[in-house]
Protein backbone atom coordinates (compact mmCIF):
# COMPACT_ATOMS: atom_id res chain seq x y z
CA UNK A 1 0.00 0.00 0.00
CA UNK A 2 1.22 3.51 -0.76
CA UNK A 3 0.40 6.66 1.14
CA UNK A 4 0.94 10.12 -0.34
CA UNK A 5 1.11 13.23 1.81
CA UNK A 6 1.94 16.87 1.17
CA UNK A 7 3.72 18.99 3.74
CA UNK A 8 5.18 22.40 4.20
CA UNK A 9 8.92 22.20 4.64
CA UNK A 10 9.19 22.62 8.40
CA UNK A 11 10.10 20.78 11.58
CA UNK A 12 6.84 18.80 11.62
CA UNK A 13 7.91 16.98 8.45
CA UNK A 14 11.17 15.97 10.12
CA UNK A 15 9.31 14.81 13.22
CA UNK A 16 6.89 12.76 11.12
CA UNK A 17 9.78 11.08 9.28
CA UNK A 18 11.58 10.21 12.51
CA UNK A 19 8.40 8.85 14.10
CA UNK A 20 7.68 6.73 11.01
CA UNK A 21 11.17 5.25 11.24
CA UNK A 22 10.64 4.53 14.94
CA UNK A 23 7.39 2.70 14.15
CA UNK A 24 9.13 0.31 11.73
CA UNK A 25 8.91 1.99 8.33
CA UNK A 26 12.35 1.66 6.74
CA UNK A 27 14.12 4.59 5.07
CA UNK A 28 14.01 2.71 1.77
CA UNK A 29 10.19 2.81 1.88
CA UNK A 30 10.00 6.59 2.38
CA UNK A 31 10.44 8.89 -0.61
CA UNK A 32 10.34 12.68 -0.23
CA UNK A 33 10.06 14.92 -3.30
CA UNK A 34 10.56 18.68 -2.91
CA UNK A 35 8.32 20.85 -5.07
CA UNK A 36 9.33 23.97 -6.94
CA UNK A 37 6.78 26.68 -6.15
CA UNK A 38 5.78 29.23 -8.75
CA UNK A 39 8.26 32.07 -8.94
CA UNK A 40 6.76 34.07 -11.80
CA UNK A 41 3.88 36.41 -11.14
CA UNK A 42 0.41 35.56 -12.33
CA UNK A 43 -0.78 37.21 -15.51
CA UNK A 44 -3.69 39.57 -15.19
CA UNK A 45 -4.94 39.43 -18.77
CA UNK A 46 -6.13 36.15 -20.25
CA UNK A 47 -5.22 34.80 -23.66
CA UNK A 48 -7.24 32.62 -25.99
CA UNK A 49 -5.46 29.52 -24.68
CA UNK A 50 -5.41 30.29 -20.95
CA UNK A 51 -7.96 31.77 -18.59
CA UNK A 52 -7.82 31.93 -14.80
CA UNK A 53 -11.49 32.60 -14.13
CA UNK A 54 -11.06 36.21 -13.04
CA UNK A 55 -13.22 38.61 -15.02
CA UNK A 56 -12.00 42.19 -15.19
CA UNK A 57 -15.10 43.59 -16.92
CA UNK A 58 -17.93 42.41 -14.68
CA UNK A 59 -18.02 45.49 -12.45
CA UNK A 60 -17.38 47.70 -15.49
CA UNK A 61 -20.38 46.36 -17.40
CA UNK A 62 -22.66 46.75 -14.38
CA UNK A 63 -21.54 50.33 -13.78
CA UNK A 64 -21.76 51.12 -17.52
CA UNK A 65 -25.42 50.01 -17.51
CA UNK A 66 -26.26 52.01 -14.40
CA UNK A 67 -24.41 55.13 -15.54
CA UNK A 68 -25.94 54.99 -19.04
CA UNK A 69 -29.47 54.89 -17.62
CA UNK A 70 -28.73 57.93 -15.49
CA UNK A 71 -26.94 59.64 -18.40
CA UNK A 72 -29.86 59.09 -20.76
CA UNK A 73 -32.28 60.45 -18.18
CA UNK A 74 -30.23 63.58 -17.65
CA UNK A 75 -29.42 63.86 -21.36
CA UNK A 76 -32.99 64.91 -22.21
CA UNK A 77 -32.28 68.23 -20.52
CA UNK A 78 -28.71 68.73 -21.79
CA UNK A 79 -27.51 70.11 -25.12
CA UNK A 80 -26.19 66.97 -26.85
CA UNK A 81 -29.26 64.86 -26.15
CA UNK A 82 -29.85 61.49 -24.50
CA UNK A 83 -27.91 59.28 -26.96
CA UNK A 84 -24.59 61.07 -26.64
CA UNK A 85 -24.88 61.50 -22.88
CA UNK A 86 -25.90 57.84 -22.51
CA UNK A 87 -22.77 56.75 -24.43
CA UNK A 88 -20.52 59.14 -22.53
CA UNK A 89 -21.85 58.01 -19.16
CA UNK A 90 -21.67 54.32 -20.18
CA UNK A 91 -18.01 54.73 -21.12
CA UNK A 92 -17.34 56.56 -17.87
CA UNK A 93 -19.06 53.84 -15.82
CA UNK A 94 -17.16 51.09 -17.63
CA UNK A 95 -13.82 52.83 -17.11
CA UNK A 96 -14.59 53.37 -13.41
CA UNK A 97 -15.64 49.72 -12.92
CA UNK A 98 -12.59 48.42 -14.80
CA UNK A 99 -10.32 50.58 -12.63
CA UNK A 100 -12.01 49.31 -9.46
CA UNK A 101 -11.57 45.69 -10.53
CA UNK A 102 -7.91 46.23 -11.46
CA UNK A 103 -7.32 47.76 -8.04
CA UNK A 104 -8.99 44.78 -6.36
CA UNK A 105 -7.00 42.21 -8.37
CA UNK A 106 -3.63 43.95 -8.06
CA UNK A 107 -3.72 45.07 -4.45
CA UNK A 108 -6.44 43.42 -2.36
CA UNK A 109 -6.40 39.85 -3.73
CA UNK A 110 -2.64 39.79 -4.23
CA UNK A 111 -2.08 40.62 -0.58
CA UNK A 112 -4.69 38.03 0.41
CA UNK A 113 -2.98 35.32 -1.69
CA UNK A 114 0.37 36.04 -0.08
CA UNK A 115 -0.88 36.16 3.51
CA UNK A 116 -3.52 33.43 3.49
CA UNK A 117 -3.05 29.82 2.62
CA UNK A 118 -0.37 27.22 2.98
CA UNK A 119 1.72 25.98 0.11
CA UNK A 120 2.75 22.38 -0.40
CA UNK A 121 6.50 22.16 -0.54
CA UNK A 122 7.19 18.43 -0.14
CA UNK A 123 5.39 15.31 -1.33
CA UNK A 124 5.98 12.28 0.86
CA UNK A 125 5.44 8.80 -0.62
CA UNK A 126 5.42 5.92 1.86
CA UNK A 127 5.30 2.21 1.02
CA UNK A 128 3.91 0.17 3.88
CA UNK A 129 1.90 -2.92 4.70
CA UNK A 130 -1.86 -2.61 4.78
CA UNK A 131 -1.85 -3.27 8.51
CA UNK A 132 0.42 -0.26 9.09
CA UNK A 133 -1.56 2.15 6.91
CA UNK A 134 -3.83 3.45 9.67
CA UNK A 135 -0.85 4.11 11.95
CA UNK A 136 1.08 5.86 9.18
CA UNK A 137 -1.93 7.97 8.24
CA UNK A 138 -2.47 8.98 11.86
CA UNK A 139 1.19 9.98 12.21
CA UNK A 140 0.99 12.09 9.05
CA UNK A 141 -2.18 13.90 10.16
CA UNK A 142 -0.79 14.46 13.67
CA UNK A 143 2.24 16.18 12.16
CA UNK A 144 0.14 18.65 10.15
CA UNK A 145 0.09 17.10 6.69
CA UNK A 146 -1.76 19.33 4.22
CA UNK A 147 -3.28 16.31 2.50
CA UNK A 148 -3.07 12.50 2.65
CA UNK A 149 -4.12 9.87 0.09
CA UNK A 150 -4.03 6.05 0.18
CA UNK A 151 -3.62 3.74 -2.81
CA UNK A 152 -3.88 -0.05 -2.46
Amino acid sequence: MQLYATFESNIFLELALSQLEQKGIHKENIFAVPLDNRTEKRRVFDSIHRADGISLIDIGVALATAFSVVGISIGFKLAWGPIFWGLISAFTGFALGFAIKLFIVFFVEKRKRVLIGKHSEVILIIDCEETQSELVEEILWNHFALGVAKIK
